[in-house]
């Protein structure tokens, strides 16, 4: 095993996987660095959720290394998977999974709850985030009665209450309407970018990549180029027409 080099967050080498016999990842290799934006641009099917999976711990790879700064995920027990998802890493996936039976708040403010947290404390953490979504208003409104664009809100301040090193974020706008795609990626963005956080996004539109630093294309499982943005203007524009 070789140590990642010390200016990337996330490091991975050589991941493979594959999903029932059917190859999801050949070879993948990348590096993030603290801070900066990554897109994992790809068609449907081509392997980048499984990238993101494996990346977060949610999945181990069949073959390759995943490091979290000097920390080597691939070989950590479940258990200590499980604590650096909550404590170092934030999930956006493209269905908001709220619990039903919880208010608005408490679904935003449950990384919090679980990890002992006073519920005053965390409720003002999480109406914090709410207010910076524009749906402070909705706090104490379960999820049947909100709207889609206002649970995926809700699931965007759940992932950020926590103020994580490193926020995954699988095709977050795929069910929103384009003005609510457009808001949720301006918060998402302006957020990570305030607080430092490091984005691993994953998309299948051109439109929602341009909010990156780099891009890196996947297809069929193999990585196949990346590009580096470097006009933030241009980048700000693209966000805005999303």
């Amino acid at each position: 095993m070789v140590a990642p080099p010390d200016n990337d967050v996330i490091w991975a080498r050589s991941l493979h996987h594959a999903h029932r016999g059917s190859p999801a990842l050949v070879g993948v290799s990348l590096g993030v660095r603290e801070g900066e934006i990554l897109a994992v641009l790809g068609a449907r099917g081509s392997g980048k959720t499984t990238l993101l999976h494996c990346l977060s711990g949610r999945l181990v790879a069949q073959q390759g290394e995943v490091w979290f700064n000097s920390s080597p995920v691939h070989t950590m027990p479940p258990a200590l998977r499980e604590r650096l998802r909550r404590e170092r890493f934030g999930w956006i996936g493209p269905e908001p999974t709220l619990l039903p039976e919880l208010k608005a708040w408490e679904n935003a403010a449950l990384p919090l709850l679980l990890s002992g947290v006073s519920r005053r404390a965390a409720k003002t953490t999480a109406m914090e985030w709410m207010e910076r979504l524009d749906i402070g208003a909705c706090a104490s409104k379960r999820p049947y009665a909100l709207l889609r664009a206002e649970q995926q809100r809700v699931a965007v301040a759940r992932s950020l209450v926590t103020t994580p090193s490193v926020l995954f974020v699988d095709e977050p706008t795929a069910s929103l309407h384009s003005t609510d795609r457009a808001h949720v990626l301006r918060t998402v963005t302006a957020a990570v970018r305030s607080h430092r956080i490091t984005m691993v996004l994953a998309t299948h539109d051109v439109d929602v990549a341009a909010v990156a630093d780099r891009t890196i294309t996947i297809a069929d499982g193999r990585r196949v180029g990346s590009q580096a943005i470097a006009d933030a203007e241009g980048r700000a524009a693209c966000s805005l027409s999303v």
